[in-house]
């Protein structure tokens, strides 16, 4: 029996290499898909406002041969290639960008300012990567469509807005992504990050991600003059007591050993500096690895949050609203191994390497709790020589999220067209039902 493994390994091993994208495939697709990050790169859109980004990538995908509806769940995009019978595999990627201002001083920075939701005057850039996310798709979308005989099945492209503020994969799914078009046997996706050099994946079997709530909190004070605090119940130093008292959540109530996180991302009260406001309102992420850690945190908040302006003597209980939230992502572990093998074969072994789950969170959950599989991988971003000298000096590389945050597009762009190529080809030559047998475990997660 291992002997004939073994005899039959460098067969698959061929095959999974005969899966990647070839240069004679990539170089005609890069330039095209290069021009499009620059210009999403130059003119990012904001959560649920992504008009243009969606035209953009809906244009130039209903010009590969494409049926592409526009306005799915707001201004999301499907784009569906339909190649005779097979799985039908979902490719997503985000559209969205966030409300900062950039700082890489590239000469393609974005000069972008808008206002948002609330009618403040914001800048806006693609300071998560969403743009290579979208032009990577762009140049996989054109490879697949040129190579027709190399799989079978129908291709299913999204264009996914307000993944920021993790409603967008909600609203897509409410608005009948899954029953308007098909329902996929998979759906895959990747986020680039400056955790690993251009040029490499990594894996991460079973939880990817932690789950996320946005907590929003107001207390109620009484205001006065601020000479004359004594006539006050002052919110604002409630506020204080509360931040740090919110802090002890994960030090002293979450068992050692389990991940949580509490951070209060800001604090707003008063418009003077003599003046002791009514309120103070503080925003609050809180990420969680497991549900049962989730709703332990949940209810500590709540709890410290009224004990402290009850001590305190406020006129109301406080507002604790938790506003919006996601899911961790979950990569079914079965998919994960098998798609390792055709990745190593297209980026070479050294190259694709197995991670930890990460802290960030985000809304591709929302597709997998609809019961389809997912396959969600992280994309080197990291120009390689800044990579080797910050690893050498123990020095930190801009996050996601950053003014400063600048993905090396080549080869990083390139590296994302030839792992989607090649992931879908593999999910592409497989059948629907040998998905289901190797996905089954899923349903237990």
């Amino acid at each position: 029996m291992i002997r004939s493994r073994l005899l039959l390994l460098p067969l698959f091993t061929a095959a999974a290499f005969a899966q990647a994208p070839t240069s004679k495939e990539i170089e005609p697709v890069y330039p095209d898909a290069h021009a499009l990050y620059l210009d999403l790169h130059q003119n990012p859109e904001l959560s649920a406002h992504e008009t243009q980004t969606a035209a953009k990538l809906a244009a130039r995908l209903r010009s590969s041969g494409y049926d592409v509806t526009e306005h799915v769940g707001g201004t999301g995009v499907v784009a569906i290639l339909k190649n005779g019978p097979g799985p039908t595999i979902m490719l997503r990627t985000e559209l969205d960008a966030l409300p900062v201002e950039e700082k890489t001083g590239l000469p393609y920075s974005s000069k972008v300012r808008t206002k948002d939701d609330a009618g403040h005057d914001v800048p806006v850039m693609h300071a998560c990567g969403h743009d290579l996310h979208m032009a990577a798709l762009l140049g996989t979308a054109e490879i697949m469509a040129h190579s027709k005989d190399t799989w079978h099945g129908t291709l299913m492209l999204i264009g996914q807005p307000a993944e920021e503020t993790i409603g967008g994969a909600e609203g897509m799914v409410r608005d009948g992504l899954f029953t308007r078009f098909a329902k996929p046997d998979v759906a895959v996706a990747l986020h680039v990050g400056n955790e690993l050099p251009a040029g490499m994946v990594a894996i991460t079997p079973g939880t990817y991600n932690t789950n996320a709530d946005s907590v929003r909190i107001v207390i109620y004070g009484k205001g006065g003059h601020g000479a004359k605090p004594n006539t006050t119940i002052d919110p604002v130093v409630i506020a204080a007591r509360t931040i740090l008292a919110l802090q002890t959540i994960v030090s002293r109530e979450v068992n050692p050993g389990e991940m949580a996180v509490v951070t209060v991302g800001y604090v707003q009260a008063g418009t003077k500096n003599n003046i002791i406001p009514d309120q103070a309102e503080m925003g609050l992420t809180v990420r969680t690895f497991k549900q049962d850690v989730r709703k332990q945190v949940l209810a500590a908040i709540t709890r410290i949050t009224k004990a402290e302006a009850e001590a305190a003597g406020a006129p109301r209980e406080p507002l604790t609203d938790r506003y919006e939230g996601t899911d961790s992502v979950y990569n079914n572990p079965a998919l994960a191994e098998r798609l390792r093998i055709p990745l190593e074969a297209a980026l070479g072994k050294n190259n694709v390497v197995t991670a930890e789950p990460i802290t960030p969170s985000e809304d591709f959950s929302v597709f997998v709790a609809q019961g389809v599989p997912g396959f969600y991988f992280s994309l080197g971003g990291a120009d390689p020589e800044k990579f080797a000298q910050a690893k050498a000096t123990g020095t930190m590389l801009p996050s996601n999220h950053s003014p400063l945050f600048a993905p090396a597009a080549d080869p990083a762009l390139r590296t994302g067209i030839i792992g989607e190529v090649t992931v879908l080809r593999n999910l592409l030559n497989t059948s629907a039902k040998e998905l289901r047998k190797l996905t089954a475990e899923q349903a237990s997660h």
